[in-house]
């Protein structure tokens, strides 16, 4: 049955020579702009409980899953040393730009639809802008932001559609890793810029961010936050790689929209249902003042870790796969979420599994899961003591080994926080 149409929401068109397109949000999934959220406890967090990124606080499954993958997806290993190479020093410089110069002084006038221009001209599919929001800063990475760039330029990239179609797989991986290249180079082009307009400013990304962005895109109107833990954008669904600029520039903030994704993804579910690891929860609780659903950190991992990234909850989320503007048209005229229980959009296949048609899902032996949860140095000292526990009695040439493996563990520990060792991951420290 057609569906009463609650407003419509205009956004640029996909490329810069595209018309506008006029999404149609029925009145039964109108929410909230942005995300459902309670200021006072978010701040609460982040005063008391501040934010630490995956790299820092599960760096223990970061290395497992080095071993790991070497085994189960060696090419998939290959792919990502390949990554890191090209990577490096684009993070290497990223990580300068903070401290560098305007080239000229700052006509003081506001520079909003000269920067957007910009971006868009360059290649950036969704530009934004909003207020830096430091409540959302790694405690880890505090050290490294300047705190007088006070506004956040959101930008996004379009990962690959064909290859995307193919996740899980190498193709897709590849296809993940050229968008974060291209961010590195696009971002030098757009530092330039900013820097001729007479401002200063900071890039996240790839790789090294100093938290999390989607509350910063949110924010900025370019989407909002899916069940899956992605950013469901306009054009590209939860395809879309983010970066962030921030800057003392005068632009004109954006506000953010209600796109009917937050009551859309309670009526969808696809991603939650056809998840390997079963670790998207489908029911939305409250946390850190954000209402949203939480991903099962220990159930996502161990099948990433073993097939190329996974991704199978970007694959399947009609929004990535048909665009917003498709989607919510269906929905309107048939109350229905477009592709549902199809082949085309739930179907997949994993190497070692074969092809799992909607309704049927991969079973995992009982310790596929299996996983070193928490920081890296913890997990080595408690190896460290069942190792002496176990071996200690043997004598002192036994106990001098183990203090010697655990030295060069904790040592190889420190080295891996400064690389990338998981595409798109953030580097820790």
């Amino acid at each position: 049955m057609p569906r009463r149409v609650g407003y419509k929401v205009t956004r640029p068109g996909r490329k810069t020579d595209d018309p506008e397109i006029e999404l149609p949000i029925a009145q039964d999934i109108r929410s909230e702009p942005g995300i459902p959220r309670r200021d006072n406890e978010v701040s609460y967090y982040a005063r008391e409980f501040p934010l630490e990124s995956v790299a820092e606080e599960q760096s223990a499954s970061a290395q497992w899953a080095l071993d790991v993958r070497e085994e189960a997806a060696p090419e998939t290993a290959e792919l990502y040393r390949e990554h890191a190479e090209a990577i490096t020093p684009i993070v290497e410089w990223l990580k300068t730009t903070g401290d560098q110069q305007p080239t000229t002084e700052p006509s003081g006038e506001d520079v909003s639809e000269v920067i957007r221009a910009k971006a868009r001209e360059l290649g950036y599919g969704e530009v934004g802008f909003t207020r830096f929001d430091r409540r959302y800063v790694y405690q880890a990475k505090r050290q490294y932001v300047r705190g007088e760039l006070s506004t956040a330029i959101c930008l996004a990239v379009e990962q690959d559609y064909v290859k995307s179609q193919e996740i899980p797989s190498l193709e897709s991986e590849s296809a993940h890793g050229e968008a974060h290249e291209r961010q590195g180079e696009l971002a030098k082009d757009m530092v330039e810029f900013i820097h001729s307009l007479g401002y200063r400013c900071q890039v996240w990304g790839p790789t090294w961010h100093f938290g999390p962005m989607i509350p910063l895109f949110v924010d900025a109107g370019l989407g909002q936050l899916g069940i899956n833990g992605q950013l469901l954008s306009p054009h590209f669904g939860s395809r879309a790689r983010l970066q962030v600029i921030t800057t003392n520039a005068k632009l004109r903030l954006d506000a953010p929209v209600d796109y009917g994704i937050h009551k859309f993804c309670d009526l969808c579910q696809v991603c939650s249902m056809r998840c390997p690891g079963r670790a998207i929860t489908p029911d939305k609780v409250w946390f850190r003042g954000v209402e949203k659903n939480k991903l099962v950190f220990k159930r996502c991992r161990p099948v990433m870790t073993r097939y190329s990234g996974c991704g199978v909850c970007i694959k399947v989320c009609p929004i990535q796969k048909y665009g917003m503007k498709p989607v919510m048209d269906h929905y309107i005229e048939t109350g229905e979420v477009l592709g549902k229980s199809s082949p085309n959009l739930e179907g997949y296949t994993l190497p070692d599994k074969g092809y799992f048609a909607p309704g049927k899902l991969p079973r995992f032996d009982s310790d596929f899961f299996d996983m070193p949860l928490g920081r890296a140095e913890d997990w080595l000292v408690d190896r460290f003591k069942e190792k002496l526990e176990r071996e200690g009695a043997k004598g002192d040439g036994a106990r001098d080994k183990l203090w010697e493996e655990y030295r060069d563990d904790l040592e190889r520990s420190l080295e891996l926080k400064a690389l990338p060792v998981d595409m798109g991951m953030d580097l820790g420290g």
